[in-house]
């Protein structure tokens, strides 16, 4: 089990089917020659056994039962920080030589005892931090690295769910390559309030972090946003405007005067006095377009997926050293235990949602009046 034989797609097996299900129908999505999905495991609820019919998988309920053509793991269960067994249950797929990927998030203590675990038996684990791997934020991740080759940044401001906390710090992390210098003020006095405000220093650079610190246990989907992140140079703002994108690039506005200090050339002037005024006010990096929920989970979560188990297989073809750019991630799980604890035990999420609503019906019509 220490890898897909030359030839051959590498087998994988789902462990837990929740957030499994993403998994699940990332693997049934790939191309042959790819991944092939090769069983569940799972305590054996009605979910499982009915996840295991539709993909036509086996199901196993203990890590011995697994065949030894299996190649690699995807742990989505809980660990520690939210009660499960997950870090146990990574581990002992390391000790049976089976590669992982384990779902964020990870307790520091949990990940490094993984690694160790690894090294010593010779497979690979990584921990998927899954945002970071769709295609809207490695697209606004690039961008933000050539901004910030190019220009100092002066600050960061960043909002997200308490859930996607970890992955965010992740996507900051890719960013700057690396969160050092990092900081976090002291938070006081905002019990009650929907957005905890964190102030710290992110690679050197002010960050201001607004976090929804609320949810309904076992329900993700209470909350009200994902990410939204804004890396600001003297340049201008580039901006994750939802982690599905758009991607929007912001130029500052330029003013400069004439020996007479006026900033506003006469129109009618043919002389290029001017230039900085032909730029465009704002740009879409990649452009405006943004999927629909279903297309979201169906295809770029899906796409994620398969690119995070790529980068997996390819250290397990390399026989990549399993501590070798581990800085990183222990990095991201030491600073984001270091956040939680600061912001401290999220509050429940009220009101309950409501029914949906569409950008048409924002957009006052004709039966309005308006």
């Amino acid at each position: 089990m220490n890898g897909a034989a030359p030839g051959r797609p590498m087998r994988v097996v789902v462990c837990g089917t929740r957030f499994g299900q993403v998994y699940l129908s990332a693997l049934a999505r790939a191309e042959p020659g790819r991944f092939e999905l090769a069983g569940i495991l799972a305590r054996g609820s009605a979910r499982s056994v009915a996840l295991a019919e539709r993909y036509g998988v086996p199901l196993y309920d203990k890590v011995e039962q697994l065949p030894e053509d299996v190649d690699a793991a995807c742990v989505v269960v809980s660990g520690a920080v939210g009660g499960g067994r997950g870090a146990e249950l990574a581990r002992a797929l390391l000790e049976r030589g089976v590669h992982v990927l384990q779902e964020h998030p990870v307790h520091p203590a949990e990940l490094a005892d993984c690694l160790r675990v690894a090294r010593r038996t010779g497979v690979q684990y990584q921990v998927n931090t899954f945002y970071p791997h769709l295609e809207p934020v490695r697209r606004f991740i690039s961008a933000a690295r050539r901004l910030v080759e190019l220009r100092r940044p002066v600050f960061v401001d960043a909002l997200c769910a308490v859930q996607v906390s970890y992955d965010l710090l992740d996507i900051l992390a890719g960013i700057f390559d690396g969160l050092r210098p990092w900081e976090l003020a002291p938070v006081t006095g905002q019990a009650g309030r929907p957005l905890v405000t964190v102030d710290g220093t992110v690679a050197g650079v002010p960050l201001t972090l607004r976090m929804e610190n609320r949810m309904q246990p076992g329900d993700d989907s209470t909350s009200l946003l994902l990410h939204r992140i804004t890396v600001g140079t003297d340049a201008g703002n580039l901006m994750l405007a939802n982690t599905h994108g758009p991607v929007i690039w912001s130029p500052v506005l330029r003013m400069p005067s004439d020996a007479t200090g006026q900033f506003l050339p006469d129109p009618s002037d043919p002389a290029d006095r001017w230039p900085h005024g032909q730029g465009t006010t704002g740009a879409w990096v990649g452009g405006p377009g943004t999927p629909t929920w279903a297309a979201a989970m169906h295809e770029v979560w899906a796409e994620g997926v398969l690119t995070a188990l790529d980068g997996l297989r390819e250290r397990a073809a390399a026989g990549t050293d399993p501590l070798r750019g581990s800085q990183r991630p222990l990095a991201v799980a030491r600073a984001w235990k270091e956040l939680t604890e600061a912001v401290g035990y999220p509050e429940p999420a009220a009101p309950e949602a409501g029914a949906p609503l569409s950008v048409a019906d924002l957009v006052p019509g004709p039966e309005t009046g308006q």
